[in-house]
């Protein structure tokens, strides 16, 4: 019975993952990892350790890189933290309006978070895509984190 209900645990969390590299609030890497440490817990999964050990330090990785990657793309294009704040208002009022949401809000919002730092539309149309592209690298990199856990999670159910 408790081996189900890790299970179901594992699968929650790896799906909260998945949807936690889209939405800032929650961490999606770790809690994909969990997902796989609730899988281990019980009788269906058997991840050898160093498995386990690679897919944290990936999650850790990545993890810092996702703070580290909006700053350099908003650096790099001579933005501010404002562009980068900017864009996850966006991101998350873009949620609510599908897959062009996801995209095209975060750099509305980095160019108004830039127009508000600096009156200036080149300015801030540049540094806003500046700050868009370090948004989504950050994202795209938790994504694939949190699907190639994903992928070991339902490797491990079919395999046994």
């Amino acid at each position: 019975m408790l081996d189900i209900v890790l299970l179901i645990l594992g699968i929650i969390l790896m799906i909260i993952g998945i949807i936690g590299c889209l939405v800032p609030v929650l961490p999606g890497p770790p809690l994909s990892f969990l997902g796989l440490i609730s899988l281990q817990a019980t009788k269906f999964g058997h991840f050898s350790l160093t498995t386990l050990i690679i897919l944290a330090t990936i999650t850790v990785v990545v993890t810092i890189l996702d703070y580290i990657v909006p700053i350099w793309g908003t650096k790099r294009f001579g933005g501010s933290k404002y562009g980068t704040r900017g864009a996850t208002v966006g991101l998350i009022i873009g949620l609510f309006l599908g897959p062009v949401g996801i995209i095209i809000g975060p750099l509305l919002g980095a160019v108004v978070g830039e127009l508000i730092f600096k009156d200036d539309i080149r300015y801030a149309v540049k540094a806003g895509f500046g700050s868009l592209l370090g948004f989504l690298t950050g994202i795209g990199l938790k994504l694939a984190a949190s699907f190639i856990m994903t992928f070991y999670f339902v490797r491990e159910l079919i395999v046994r």
